[in-house]
């Protein structure tokens, strides 16, 4: 479903990203974790081309995004991403954030865009918030939201940014229980998180990253009981620990 081959991200002098390859089944469920800093962020952004790499090339089902040309954003239709801050529009409704892109993006009828967008805030547990704004809800609603408003691209790819960094500790856990539920569907998921529980419960895969590298892969099994390289197992230690 994604393929990442050879790719290298400068940010000026900074080398944030130094020779990544890697592939991504259908239906994958990927766990990204690493310390701050450690280019998760860059990798998984650069899955839709949010960040242009500086070399190597992204082919997402079947299109090389990196080739002159590519369809990035028919591309985009179908790669949906939900990010730390929410990035609702607060001047709109719930459901007029869910129906926006469908109509204007996919040319969706709007009927079938609020009904299908509907669906979708009852399955995150927020149809009664349908003609709220934003504004008006709390942290963990709101990404809540912003997962409805990806899924109602009908994406075959959901791409998260460390969706629960920005909420407050007893919000984690709902927006968790939502992405658990996804991941028991057919969709391919790449997640980047600190969450290890939910990386154990959910993953298929899980990599490590460190100073721009892919350290270390493997099954949750595998990562959380005999993890082989000292640098992972640092830093499951410290993070098993504070939890």
């Amino acid at each position: 479903m994604i393929a990442l081959q050879g790719i290298q991200k400068y940010f000026g002098a900074n080398h944030v990203l130094k020779d990544i390859d890697l592939t991504v089944a259908p239906g994958e469920k990927l766990v990204v974790i690493g310390p701050s800093g450690s280019g998760k962020s860059t990798l998984i952004r650069s899955m839709n081309l949010l960040e242009m790499p500086s070399k190597g090339k992204i082919v997402v089902d079947g299109v090389d995004l990196t080739a002159p040309k590519a369809e990035v954003e028919k591309v985009r239709e179908s790669v949906a991403m939900v990010f730390q801050q929410f990035n609702l529009y607060p001047h709109k409704t719930v459901l007029e954030n869910l129906t926006l892109a469908p109509v204007l993006i996919k040319k969706v009828p709007k009927e079938a865009a609020e009904e299908s967008g509907l669906a979708f805030l009852d399955r995150v547990g927020l149809k009664n918030k349908a003609h709220a704004y934003p504004a008006q809800l709390s942290g963990g609603q709101q990404q809540r939201v912003a997962i409805a408003r990806a899924l109602n691209m009908k994406p075959r790819v959901m791409l998260f940014d460390e969706p629960t960094s920005a909420l407050d500790p007893e919000m984690i856990q709902e927006v968790l229980d939502v992405m658990v539920d996804l991941a028991k569907e057919g969709i391919t998921m790449v997640v980047v998180t600190h969450e290890m529980g939910f990386a154990r419960q959910v993953a298929d895969r899980v990599i490590f990253m460190d100073a721009g590298r892919i350290i270390e892969q493997g099954t949750p099994e595998h990562f959380f009981v005999n993890p082989e390289h000292e640098r992972t197992q640092l830093f499951l230690s410290k993070i098993l620990r504070s939890h």
